[in-house]
């Protein structure tokens, strides 16, 4: 029976503790801060990150795993245009939507053939 207890994971993190609180670190820092246009971290960038900082190769599943081992979330950031006008907004959905909506599915029973249409 004791030959058959777990010996533990069978590799270690690539990343250890200190050296996540680095990679951490630089995410702060944000993606310009790296040379990316945008204010948006892809695990792309985070693997590009973790290979030019520590030299270590990650894939982008193993990036995902090693995020949310130590609490990160997948977040999408809310994108609004300054000039956007709420009031403007809601006037046209409840003026203008119902006109520009498609029908619901009809009450009639419809027919599966291309050729010739259910009768009434």
């Amino acid at each position: 029976m004791p030959a058959l207890g777990s010996k533990g994971p069978p590799n270690h993190p690539l990343l250890s503790a200190e050296r996540f609180a680095v990679l951490e670190a630089e995410l702060e820092r944000g993606p310009v801060a790296h040379a990316w246009p945008d204010q948006t971290w892809t695990l792309s960038r985070i693997k590009t990150v973790i290979g030019r900082r520590f030299h270590k190769s990650y894939t982008l599943q193993g990036v995902y795993y090693l995020l949310v081992r130590n609490g990160w979330s997948h977040q999408v950031p809310a994108r609004r245009a300054v000039e956007r006008d709420e009031a403007a907004i809601a006037r046209w959905v409840k003026d203008m939507w119902p006109s520009v909506e498609t029908p619901g599915r009809r009450w009639t029973p419809g027919s599966c053939s291309r050729t010739k249409p259910a009768s009434p």
